[in-house]
């Protein structure tokens, strides 16, 4: 097989032409999503417990967003992840390998000098790492207040750091916080049905 390609954050950046821009609503986000994680579970062993989701802005219905599609792997075996890399970049994704967090894997499509633009993110989380995020997006979907509210911040921070992605990202995890302490999360796999609803999102 060939040797995967790994980001490692000298040989090549593109940051000063990745700048963050929210754009309107596509109704075509949620279909592109589930064409890639049926690709995805083409080559991904199959392991008790494994799940794909949707998440992140892309997924919550008619609010702005960057566009790129969020996935969240959810593998409850990290022994197993390294295995993970060469399967994964089959299908066009960048290993990020100097993602600080030891206990989560990030890949990325499309970013150049590997794709015109960035159009998918992979997140490798075990279950309980993943409550958060999916908790969030759930209420988000489920209330259009709060969806607003997340669109106006994420719209004034996109403004305020068009080209610094970690303020930006830090600004939407305080405001995540906020809503998540105003709104504690839910259990991850709150039935059988819940579960087999979320792998067809």
């Amino acid at each position: 097989m060939e040797r995967s390609i790994s980001h490692n954050g000298k040989a090549w950046s593109n940051a000063k032409e990745d700048r963050i821009e929210l754009v309107a609503p596509d109704t075509t986000w949620a279909r592109q999503y589930k064409v890639e994680a049926v690709a995805l579970r083409s080559v991904i062993p199959l392991v008790r417990g494994l799940r794909i989701a949707h998440f992140g802005s892309t997924s919550i219905p008619g609010i702005r967003a960057k566009p790129i599609i969020d996935i969240m792997l959810i593998h409850p075996e990290p022994g197993l992840w390294r295995d993970l890399i060469d399967v994964i970049a089959s299908l066009s994704y960048v290993y990020w390998a100097e993602n600080p967090r030891k206990d989560r894997m990030f890949f990325v499509k499309g970013m150049p000098p590997f794709g015109l633009r960035r159009t998918h993110h992979l997140h490798v989380r075990v279950p309980n790492d993943a409550v958060a995020e999916l908790s969030f997006r759930d209420l988000l979907r489920t209330d259009p207040a709060t969806a607003r509210e997340y669109e106006r911040v994420k719209q004034e921070l996109s403004e305020r750091y068009p080209n610094d992605r970690d303020a930006y990202t830090e600004g939407k995890a305080e405001y995540f916080a906020k809503v998540l302490g105003r709104s504690p999360p839910k259990p991850l796999m709150q039935t059988t049905a819940r579960a087999a609803a979320d792998q067809e999102r």
